[in-house]
């Protein structure tokens, strides 16, 4: 594997060399001093350009960076089209470093910098950069909810919880587990970050898809979350979603008091819907 100073040299070699390349930037986990370094983060790399069809012609000049492993361009997908700006390269190589490479017309560097608070400049060969860029990722630090928030997520993980025993009683297994996985743990998440704010005085991030939760709370709860993962089987599941409760009750409670916020019937309601069902 190439280090990563000989990586970041061969990208500001080629663009020093390319006329139409004006200015470089890096973003994301390596440019973040609160995210711990490996040699898996990706290379976020942003090259800012007078004429976007020059490269978007073809992909050869992409071998300049490596031999690519596999590439994906996410503008040019049909089922999974991005979201993103500009258009982007997505490219894992052989020595298995990762760089996703974004390009974007010279002239959208003033709205570049308002949505992406972590950049950092790599090369400015026209001196455009007229404002201090320092990364801070304050923008992604666990934010306090407001009380219809806090609101909005019980009625959510309750009414949801419906659904789940609506899929175990008819024994529908993948209809249940959806409904655990991409709704009901979500918002348990969600509540437990907020937990962590309150904690923290919200000075700090959960990372993306709440990757650091592990080191903001106690063993104990995260060994009870961890748990809730095992649906494999409806007993799996009927066990998941219990402790699922029991974790959103045990730490929604403990938000509201901090925050002195009204704590909803929700719970109440349903939990004693769905030990009728359990039974």
């Amino acid at each position: 594997m190439r280090t990563q100073q000989e990586f970041m040299g061969t990208i500001h070699d080629f663009a020093k060399l390319h006329e139409k390349i004006r200015v470089v930037t890096i973003e994301g986990s390596r440019t973040n001093v609160n995210v711990p370094k490996d040699e898996f983060q990706d290379f976020d790399i942003t090259f800012f350009v007078t004429d976007m069809n020059s490269f978007l012609s073809n992909d050869e000049w992409l071998a300049c960076f490596g031999k690519i492993l596999i590439l994906q361009k996410p503008e040019n997908m049909v089922l999974f089209p991005s979201e993103e700006e500009g258009f982007s390269y997505l490219m894992m190589f052989d020595d298995y470093l990762k760089m996703d490479l974004t390009l974007l017309p010279l002239e959208e560097w003033n709205e570049y910098l308002l949505r992406e608070p972590l950049a950092e400049i790599l090369l400015d060969k026209d001196g455009i950069v007229k404002v201090n860029v320092v990364p801070s990722d304050e923008s992604f630090h666990v934010k306090k909810p407001t009380e219809r928030e806090f609101d909005d997520c019980c009625n959510e993980f309750w009414f949801v919880t419906t659904y789940v025993v609506k899929g175990l009683c008819r024994k529908e297994i993948l209809f249940a587990n959806h409904h655990m996985d991409q709704i009901l743990r979500r918002e348990l998440l969600r509540m437990i970050s907020w937990k962590v704010g309150i904690e923290t005085n919200f000075s700090l991030s959960v990372g993306k898809h709440y990757k650091y939760l592990d080191q903001y709370v106690s063993k104990e709860l995260w060994d009870k979350l961890l748990s809730t993962y095992v649906i494999d089987s409806y007993e799996n599941v009927w066990k998941s979603l219990l402790t699922c409760n029991e974790l959103f009750r045990r730490v929604s409670r403990e938000v509201a008091e901090k925050l002195k916020f009204f704590y909803p019937d929700y719970d109440r309601n349903v939990s004693g819907y769905v030990k009728d069902m359990e039974q």
